[in-house]
């Protein structure tokens, strides 16, 4: 597809044409011209904007879509086009899918059904067989399948000696492990963080403990064995601080924090509503300032939208039967501009592509085309209609945001917004 980008405002460092606003010349998926009033040629389609803007692709680190298995959930072909629409190029899966994505034919299975889709996807491996945490699964066989990393999503690993193993293991083919971070023991029937909300509510908290545990004890483990460690929605400032002095010791880690840990706090849960059953769970307000913080000083390498839809049976029950998770593709730029710069937000939703190694186009002439086109302009509050999801448990109906995702261009594909 052929389009003619006007006078559009170049988020991208590394591009010389970096915060210049410029008209983008876009035929057969690669870039053909920047430059000030470019002639439009009647076979190409012109996107106009107000305030419009336009970055690298983003990346999404952390989405579930339920395919195979639990497509009432949500389906691949559905949640790509659900993710193209909210502005992301690129996602990784989670591989919580029936059955687990922990073998070289599961990765086949997912990256053949996005083929033909706008948004690439990347899948994420289970690090163990069926995600249960005993026996490492076929790792090697599915980074030659396409597999980008390895984790078990939302399950922290009570084998810190597989942990062990693992670190050492992947790095004979340079692999990424991802380490959710909890200690089950500590949470035990916790739902919600533990603080004077939960206490006000009745509810059962989660200490900020059970996350810092294991984040130090992972960082331990790393510092022994090298190699390379995510861990993933990190939510306490505690756990920034431990990140940052990991990072000034040199070692590899990086980490991810959610949308909603950045945006909303345990306050919200008043109501007892189950949309705002997550995990993490939301914290206090001093956990989300340091948060915001951990990301201002690149302490925190990537926001994620951390998109987990659910179905309405695991939702609407009684709070502490409900399943965690919340969809967050759609709502995941506007959220993030009511509380961070523009610079920083495309910087944290395009830094995936560095971390899971993953092929990055940078915006010049002859290039592939993988961008995100946006506008900062407008304030508005995220309805029912704003949810592209088969599932609608967002934890952000209600929420007012900034600014508006105009769409994107990838696999000579432009899908608008």
């Amino acid at each position: 597809m052929k389009i003619l980008i006007r006078e559009a405002k170049i988020i991208d460092p590394k591009s010389p044409f970096h915060q210049q606003i410029v008209d983008v010349k876009i035929g057969d998926g690669i870039i053909e011209q920047i430059g000030k009033n470019i002639t439009n040629p009647s076979d190409y389609k012109e996107i106009s904007h107000s305030n419009l803007h336009l970055s690298q692709g983003w990346m999404d680190s952390s989405v579930s879509l339920g395919e195979p298995g639990y497509e009432d959930r949500e389906t691949i072909s559905n949640g790509l086009q659900v993710a193209a629409k909210s502005g992301f190029t690129a996602i990784a899966l989670q591989p919580n899918s029936f059955p687990v994505i922990d073998n070289q034919s599961q990765i086949h299975f997912v990256k053949q059904k996005a083929a033909q889709s706008a948004t690439d996807l990347y899948p994420i491996g289970a690090l163990t067989k069926n995600r249960e945490g005993t026996d490492l699964a076929e790792l090697l066989d599915m980074k030659n399948a396409g597999a980008i990393a390895f984790g078990d999503y939302g399950k922290s690993l009570t084998n810190a000696n597989l942990l062990k193993i693992g670190l050492q293991y992947v790095q004979d083919f340079d692999g990424l492990v991802l380490a959710f971070c909890q200690d089950e023991k500590i949470k035990g029937s916790g739902v919600v963080n533990e603080g004077i909300v939960s206490t006000r509510l009745g509810l059962k908290g989660i200490p900020n403990l059970a996350e810092e545990l294991i984040v130090a004890r992972n960082l331990f483990l790393l510092e022994y064995t090298g190699g390379k460690l995510h861990i993933p929605t990190i939510s306490t400032a505690k756990s920034v601080e431990l990140i940052r002095e990991a990072k000034a010791k040199g070692l590899q880690v990086t980490c991810s924090v959610a949308v909603s840990n950045l945006v909303l706090t345990d306050e919200k849960l008043d109501g007892f509503d189950t949309r705002f059953k997550l995990s993490p769970p939301l914290r206090t307000n001093e956990d989300r300032l340091a948060l915001l913080a951990g990301v201002t000083d690149n302490t925190i390498d990537i926001i994620t939208s951390d998109h987990n839809p659910m179905d309405i049976e695991h939702k609407k029950m009684e709070f502490d039967g409900a399943k965690n998770g919340s969809i967050g593709l759609e709502s995941a730029f506007g959220a993030l501009l009511t509380v961070l710069p523009v610079e920083t937000i495309v910087a944290k939703l395009t830094n995936a592509k560095s971390v899971f190694n993953v092929t990055n186009s940078e915006i010049a002439e002859g290039k592939p085309a993988n961008i995100s086109l946006f506008s900062t302009d407008g304030e508005w509050i995220f309805a029912k209609e704003n949810i592209l999801s088969k599932s609608k448990n967002s934890a952000f109906l209600g929420t007012k945001m900034k600014g508006k995702v105009i769409g994107i261009y990838n696999n000579k594909t432009f899908i608008e917004a």
